[in-house]
């Protein structure tokens, strides 16, 4: 074998080996429980409370069931307080656990020192970064939102800032008890460059960053650190549409979520979103980023919108408001 023919096959073999490895990881997200064990006792080890921002709806409140029903006490966030003092009734009723409420409204400047104290005195083990806001629910190009400025600067607010302060906030205590677990909700639209979604995509694509550094930095310190990034969720960011094997209810994608805690820096929480982040990102971005293809996916969140608003003035019509 001559020096060419030797570089070829070294060459083809690294390959071969470096795609080997890497299928072999993608199998194993079919095997949460078998190859991501947690003990029955990892939640309440890392704790007493956990701390859920965006807590009183959609997949936050199923993030702060979950938890309170793994034996955590639990402090669910949001601007309003009416609907978190619900939640906060129902999951003491239904799990036995303490329930904290703080109104807060993540899209203003100035709200993380009132926070901080009211959080100051807890044994946090657990912290979810889920709140989130889309700057338009129908999918435009950037110039088009309304309120350019303000709109921003509120998605940046609750997107980023949030996601950085709150860790800012928790991560001490975690470093000095050198145990903890935070969970950054990203999207599954940050997977790709994500056109009438830009600036959303942009700031779940901080998220995962922000989540994958803190987690090189702070493994080894006890502390796991992780980026969720699902597609379908039926939440009312997503229309509350109707759940089936892609969008998921909030419930069971959190169950599925939590299996998957020691899965690395980054998950898609579910079996069937990690092959939807396959697909997608196997798919070329030409093809995903041609007018047709925007335009069809326009015309399908206005279709669905113009649905879920008649359904709704049906069911007040008829009395059965929800």
């Amino acid at each position: 074998m001559d020096l060419m023919e030797l570089i070829f096959f070294s060459l083809g073999t690294a390959v071969a080996l470096y795609y080997g490895v890497r299928l072999l990881l993608f199998f194993r997200m079919f095997f949460p429980k078998l190859c991501f064990p947690l003990s029955k006792t990892f939640f309440t080890s890392m704790g007493e409370w956990a701390v859920v921002t965006g807590g009183s709806e959609g997949i936050g409140r199923a993030y702060a069931f979950a938890l309170a029903e793994r034996g955590m006490n639990v402090v669910i966030m949001s601007r309003t307080k009416a609907t978190l003092d619900q939640v906060a009734k129902e999951i003491g009723e239904t799990t036995g656990q303490k329930v904290k409420v703080i109104v807060t409204d993540f899209s203003d400047e100035n709200v993380f020192s009132e926070i901080e104290e009211q959080l100051k005195d807890l044994n946090i083990g657990i912290l979810v970064n889920n709140v989130g806001m889309l700057p338009s629910f129908i999918p435009c190009e950037f110039l088009e939102y309304k309120e350019l400025d303000k709109t921003i600067t509120k998605v940046i607010n609750c997107n980023v800032k949030t996601t950085v302060k709150m860790c800012k906030m928790i991560l001490p205590g975690m470093e000095n008890r050198r145990k903890g677990m935070i969970v950054n909700v990203s999207s599954g639209i940050a997977s790709i460059p994500f056109p009438l979604y830009t600036l959303y995509a942009a700031s779940k694509v901080f998220v995962e960053r922000f989540s994958q550094g803190l987690q090189a930095e702070y493994k080894d310190k006890g502390i796991l650190i992780q980026a969720v990034a699902p597609f379908g969720v039926s939440t009312r960011m997503a229309g509350y549409q109707q759940t089936n094997a892609v969008t998921l209810s909030p419930e069971d994608f959190v169950n599925s979520s939590l299996q998957y805690l020691r899965a690395g820096g980054k998950t898609y929480g579910s079996i069937c979103h990690i092959v939807l982040g396959w697909l997608l990102q196997s798919i070329p971005l030409k093809v995903l980023h041609a007018d047709s293809v925007l335009q069809g996916l326009q015309d399908y969140v206005k279709k669905k919108t113009i649905q879920k608003d008649l359904v709704s003035a049906s069911r007040m019509t008829n009395g059965k408001l929800f």
